[in-house]
């Protein structure tokens, strides 16, 4: 037991003297009575950062958790933003998922909008992240927030904003809010006020309209589909919008149904993780599924596996650079007159797809706060299994419209006598195999992100994997297309490619890998056996070199 410092007391107090919320005062003055001191530091001796991401952190007392007081004064904040650059035309949108707390933070957040004489509209029930990006255009609000912390760990919650174009928040926005948000006074000097509208059939309603528009009348649809919503609050939207689209309703997960905010049968909801679909394969298998595919908990993202006999237990998800090409190759076909993007940490594949349509195309700083402001988009994705393939109506990344893209794409296929995997070949073939991989490192002390990061910048590496480094780009250097970012870039030999970036939401370095394996005598197997050799390598001596 460590002793409380005073002046930590004294801030302690002081919370527990304003703070609305009976649970995290009693969480609090527990802290207190045990002389809990590190935990005590930990809370009060910092404050939960609002950046781009918004605010994401664990629920608990104190600045540097998510709470109450915390989201009533990033409210207030948000509004006397929008109030001092004239943004009072419409109202806020306010949406919120099914985490602990969710709905009490998003009610918070529309009684500070009222109070600030400010419009708000709250949904009127737990939905999707993409429900709030598509609204607010739909709604001319002039701003929205979704509390989420989509796929972070069960404790965590978060607060994402959004300005009146659709699009999340990027600089000076953020600081400017932040700026805000600091000099908000004592809660008790926040008005509130109770007077709020709702939202529900109609809004969501026009949301699955737009997405039942998608796919074309005569498109095939016989395809068997196995669905995880991994305890989020994808299922019923998911479920509507394939029935909408005329697709047989998927066979649903049962012990993943439900929102749930402990995710009891997932040790982390995020579908990038290993073993976080094993429930969807297993259904699937059982079903004779065609296709499986998942949301993470806030439905903004999208994972797909697939029959693969090679592949153990004859599934494999697909990569979300994989995801990606599939996505491109199909929107793209038609030459839409606009922007295909993707973010620098994503396969190089889709610019030159693009290419070979005559569509443009643009590289993005990462996350969809960049690629969904893109202008004149016309489909964009990450590799963290966000896509945006209908970007007139949600500028951001959206799991149920691309999950319909999906569908559509796999029962084409499967109407041709044909697979994902048959597709993805065919890329393979037409452009080169681009097989991409992931390092990354997930710490306790953040100290060891940027000590990795230094190391790289100090002593650069000359080769990675028997790829001499050709280039090497400082990111935290602003240049014509890209604004500063904390991270590096590597141009290798051959077209291969590495990117290094602490994450923006977890305590993680990321360090993303990429070769191009020319595909000899149609012999894709070879090509893939040689990308997985060259990958291993590299990651080998990238993590040497950041001393990971």
């Amino acid at each position: 037991m460590v002793t409380v410092n005073d002046d930590v007391r004294a801030a302690a107090e002081a919370w527990l003297s304003e703070d609305p919320d009976p649970d995290t005062r009693a969480e609090l003055q527990d802290l207190l009575d045990k002389g809990a001191g590190d935990e005590l530091a930990d809370r009060f001796s910092g404050t939960l950062e609002f950046g781009t991401a918004g605010l994401r952190g664990a629920v608990g007392a104190g600045p540097n958790r998510m709470n109450r007081v915390v989201v009533i004064r990033a409210a207030a904040g948000l509004c006397a933003y929008l109030k001092a650059n004239g943004l009072t035309d419409g109202p806020v949108l306010i949406g919120y998922d099914a985490r602990h707390k969710s709905d009490i933070f998003a009610q918070d957040t529309a009684a500070v909008v009222r109070g600030a004489g400010l419009d708000a509209v709250l949904l009127d029930r737990p939905a999707p992240t993409p429900v709030v990006a598509f609204g607010i255009r739909h709604l001319k609000a002039v701003a929205g927030v979704v509390v989420t912390a989509s796929h972070n760990p069960p404790q965590d919650n978060g607060y994402k904003v959004y300005l009146g174009d659709g699009s999340q928040i990027v600089p000076p926005a953020d600081s400017e809010i932040a700026a805000a948000i600091d000099a908000v006074g004592p809660l008790a000097s926040v008005p509130r006020g109770d007077d709020w509208q709702t939202a529900g059939d109609d809004l969501l309603g026009a949301y699955l309209d737009r997405i039942a528009t998608l796919v074309p009348e005569d498109a095939p649809r016989d395809l068997d589909v196995a669905y995880t919503p991994l305890h989020g609050v994808g299922r019923a939207l998911v479920e509507q919008a394939v029935a909408r689209a005329g697709f047989a309703v998927p066979a649903v997960v049962a012990s993943q149904a439900d929102p749930d905010p402990d995710f009891p049968t997932v040790s982390f909801p995020n579908p990038e993780e290993p073993g976080a679909i094993d429930a969807a394969l297993d259904l699937a298998r059982a079903e004779g599924s065609d296709i499986a595919v998942a949301n993470d908990p806030d439905a903004d993202r999208c994972a797909v596996a697939v029959p693969d006999p090679a592949a153990a237990g004859g599934w494999r998800m697909l990569r979300g650079d994989e995801l990606g090409g599939l996505l491109g190759e199909f929107l793209l076909s038609s030459s839409p007159d606009g922007v295909a993007a993707c973010s620098i940490v994503s396969s190089s594949l889709l610019s030159k797809i693009a290419a070979a349509y005559g569509v443009r195309y643009a590289d993005t700083l990462t996350g969809f706060k960049w690629i969904g402001r893109v202008p004149d988009l016309v489909f964009g994705y990450e590799e963290a299994l966000g896509y945006c393939v209908d970007p007139s109506a949600v500028k951001d990344k959206d799991g149920i419209s691309t999950l319909i893209r999906v569908l559509q794409l796999a029962a084409q296929a499967r109407a041709d006598g044909r697979t994902l995997l048959d597709l993805l070949d065919d890329l393979a073939k037409k452009y080169g195999l681009h097989a991409t991989d992931q390092l990354s490192a997930r710490v306790e002390d953040l100290s060891l992100i940027s000590a990795a990061m230094d190391r790289l910048r100090a002593t650069p590496p000359t080769s990675l994997g028997g790829h001499a480094v050709e280039q090497a780009d400082d990111l935290n250097t602003a240049s014509e297309t890209l604004p500063a970012t904390d991270g590096l870039r590597y141009h290798l030999s051959e077209g291969a490619r590495v990117v290094v970036r602490p994450s923006g939401t977890e305590p993680k370095l990321k360090c993303y890998l990429e070769v191009v394996i020319p595909v000899a005598a149609d012999d894709v197997a070879a090509a893939r056996t040689q990308a997985a050799a060259e990958l291993s390598a590299i990651k080998k001596d990238l993590a040497t070199a950041a001393g990971i």
